[in-house]
């Protein structure tokens, strides 16, 4: 029986992401790659260890970034093992040929996931979006997690809201999260 995997945001090509840093100035992920040439094989191997051919990837978002050259992106595609299907991201043109490569590309998943409790977008949904699941799987916000909401303004540190499940690549080391994960994150939370 093939396996599900989940994974967002892991810009192959972009260049710039290495220059990116969080609120601290720290780099988010120039400090882990020193070329995107070396990010972009991580990934593929990291990816490549977990998936098999016969297994399915839900790409949250964000595939690509300032790809220079289609040849590369495509065969990048072409590397990463299993079925990929994509809900679109704000850096995702689909008309580029590496897109093809996806099974089906779709906004996001407004009940796919109902008996599992969660839906699947690439920015993080509000809960009132969240009509078919209490939890929100999703990338776009790289290293950060959405936070509650302050009911006062100012008032202590916000707090990470449970109901937001966050698998962009800073935090799942780079490789596709397991669909048995996410299940074991929501009963957790439960």
């Amino acid at each position: 029986m093939p396996n599900k995997f989940f994974i967002s945001d892991t810009h192959f090509c972009h260049s710039n992401i290495l220059k990116f840093t969080d609120d601290s100035g720290n780099l988010i992920r120039g400090g882990k790659f020193s070329s995107i040439e070396e990010m972009n094989e991580t990934m593929i191997q990291n990816w490549n260890a977990v998936v098999k051919p016969q297994d399915k990837v839900y790409h949250l978002g964000d595939v690509f970034v300032g790809v220079q050259h289609q040849d590369v992106a495509t065969a990048i595609m072409t590397r990463l093992n299993g079925h990929k299907a994509l809900y679109l991201g704000n850096h995702d043109h689909i008309k580029q040929p590496a897109y093809h490569k996806f099974r089906y590309i779709e906004l996001w998943s407004g009940g796919r996931f109902k008996p599992h409790n969660f839906v699947c977008s690439h920015i993080p949904l509000r809960p009132d979006q969240m009509r078919n699941g209490e939890y929100n799987v999703h990338g776009h916000i790289h290293q950060n997690l959405v936070q509650k909401p302050l009911e006062y303004g100012d008032g202590p540190v916000p707090e990470y809201d449970p109901h937001y499940i966050n698998v962009c690549v800073e935090h799942t080391n780079y490789t596709p999260v397991a669909f048995e994960d996410i299940i074991a994150r929501i009963k957790q939370r439960s």
